[in-house]
């Protein structure tokens, strides 16, 4: 469930469909267009997207490929962000740049109401002078419009969850978790406590170079190998296992890609396999 919504369990995320950095166009705009249609054809029935991916460009893309829109599409995006001329991410979390973000994603997309919308929070003295309080009650005044169903919360430590849970009802939460990092557990069994989604962004570990990635770990690659998959495709599989409210939202800017992603749904991992994945993630 994404709120009221039931959705599947494997969705698209859109920000690989922009060019290098998550700016401007797409290196082959006709791929980033089939990528789309191909993923609604395949069943995916929520959208993970940000007016700050490109930016503009994921969205403008979710338009002309998907506009007029199925009535079961979900349309999820985020706020409390921009993109400055260096491609830099810069906070954007003032109650008025929030609505201000809102709608913009409802101009751009062509929409009258988003299925959800994140608040991305950002740690730091630029932000600090906005209270999350603040934030929220913003983001509840938007769902009392109209403008959006749902309200979730990204990039956020288990009191903040729980603030957003209490004051605003979320219906889903944004963090980075993986086979490699589950930091997060607290904030995932909070969640699944409450009934909410849990949406993991890094869900092959961490995107930077030089940190550990799910589909270099030996555990991993042995499974893949003998299951007769990807070591995507695992580590992917994994996070479907480990708790029922998580949702995964894999992006790719390639169709063949996202047909692999989408077949996650049919990889099956034995208690055996689960067992030596984390022990292997354990190990490192």
């Amino acid at each position: 469930m994404l709120g009221a919504l039931r959705v599947h369990r494997i969705g698209f995320g859109a920000m690989q469909l922009p060019g290098p950095g998550v700016m401007g166009p797409p290196r082959n705009p006709a791929e980033a267009i089939a990528v789309l249609r191909r993923a609604v054809e395949l069943g995916v029935d929520h959208i993970d997207t940000a007016q700050f991916y490109g930016p503009d460009v994921a969205n403008e893309l979710i338009r002309e490929a998907l506009h007029p829109y199925p009535a079961y599409l979900a349309i999820v995006s985020k706020v409390g962000a921009f993109r400055d001329e260096q491609g830099g991410w810069v906070p954007g979390q003032r109650p008025d740049q929030l609505r201000s973000a809102v709608e913009d994603n409802l101009r751009t997309l062509q929409t009258e109401q988003l299925a959800a919308v994140n608040l991305r929070l950002h740690s730091g003295p630029s932000t600090d002078k906005v209270a999350l309080e603040d934030q929220l009650a913003e983001m509840v005044a938007l769902r009392d419009e109209g403008k959006i169903a749902g309200i979730g919360i990204s990039t956020a430590d288990e009191a903040q969850v729980q603030q957003a849970i209490d004051q605003a009802g979320i219906v889903c939460v944004q963090n980075a978790f993986s086979l490699l990092d589950q930091q997060d557990t607290a904030v995932l069994d909070l969640c699944a406590a409450h009934g909410i989604a849990y949406v993991p962004y890094f869900p092959l570990g961490s995107a930077f170079p030089g940190m550990p990635k799910v589909t270099d770990n030996t555990a991993v690659r042995t499974v893949a190998q003998r299951l007769g998959v990807t070591p995507a495709q695992v580590g992917l599989a994994w996070l479907l296992g480990h708790r029922d409210n998580i949702l995964l939202i894999p992006g790719t800017s390639r169709v063949a890609h996202l047909e692999e992603n989408m077949a996650v749904g049919d990889v099956t991992l034995s208690p055996d396999d689960v067992a030596e994945l984390e022990a292997g993630a354990r190990e490192g």
